[in-house]
């Protein structure tokens, strides 16, 4: 018989139960108690793109971890608080609300708002454009810009990491999502990357009410 701390789903990532003894970040412990869901991003090493991630859920005056995965980030990892540039294959440090969710599917099984990506979503990243760090439907007025429908289908399930929103700060960094990986050595040029059963989980667990954030350390 297995006990509670053996019971693990494996998905290239351990969904571990509320008994298995781990040590709670002290980040969260510094965050608002409206807060209730919170992701933990980092790197196995200074500089790496390569980092750890685990899904934290606030019942009481504890946090409890249910997830622990891999995943990549930006080529050149994570820049310092306040240091990341438009472009530099860094993934920005700090503490960000999550959301909305997003995919190619019409309807995906999540708690937070869901927006479809469709063949005339766009995101840009022109630092001089207007729509700068936006999605945009139909013809972006700017230089640079991603589909959101990608081909590869790295964007088939994703999360907008909500940085550099409020307010947009030309050349601060656009488009930082969580999404899928293209495999488990491959960097992004600043998003968090994982695996696909693994963000799934994670879409499914985030709820609205809890006011899920993620951070980046």
């Amino acid at each position: 018989m297995m006990t509670q701390c053996s019971r693990i789903i494996l998905c290239l990532c351990l969904l571990v139960t509320q008994g298995c003894s781990t040590v709670t970040p002290k980040t969260l412990q510094g965050l608002d108690d409206s807060i209730s869901q919170a992701i933990v991003v980092h790197p196995v090493k200074k500089n790496s793109n390569q980092a750890n991630l685990s899904v934290w859920q606030r019942q009481g005056n504890g946090w409890y971890r249910l997830l622990f995965t891999s995943a990549v980030i930006g080529r050149n990892g994570l820049a310092a608080a306040g240091q990341k540039k438009e472009g530099d294959g860094k993934t920005p440090s700090g503490i960000y609300p999550l959301g909305p969710t997003f995919g190619y599917a019409p309807w995906i099984d999540t708690g937070l708002l869901y927006r479809q990506a469709t063949d005339i979503d766009f995101w840009v990243d022109d630092a001089r454009s207007m729509q700068y760090n936006q999605w945009v439907k139909g013809t972006p007025a700017a230089n640079s810009f991603e589909k959101m429908k990608r081909m590869d289908n790295l964007y088939q399930y994703g999360i907008v990491i909500g940085y550099n929103v409020h307010p947009i700060v030309r050349g601060a960094g656009s488009a930082i999502f969580m999404h899928v990986w293209r495999k488990v050595n491959s960097p992004t040029s600043g998003c968090v990357a994982m695996n696909q059963r693994c963000l799934r989980k994670i879409l499914h667990w985030l709820k609205a009410k809890d006011q899920p954030v993620i951070i980046l350390e």
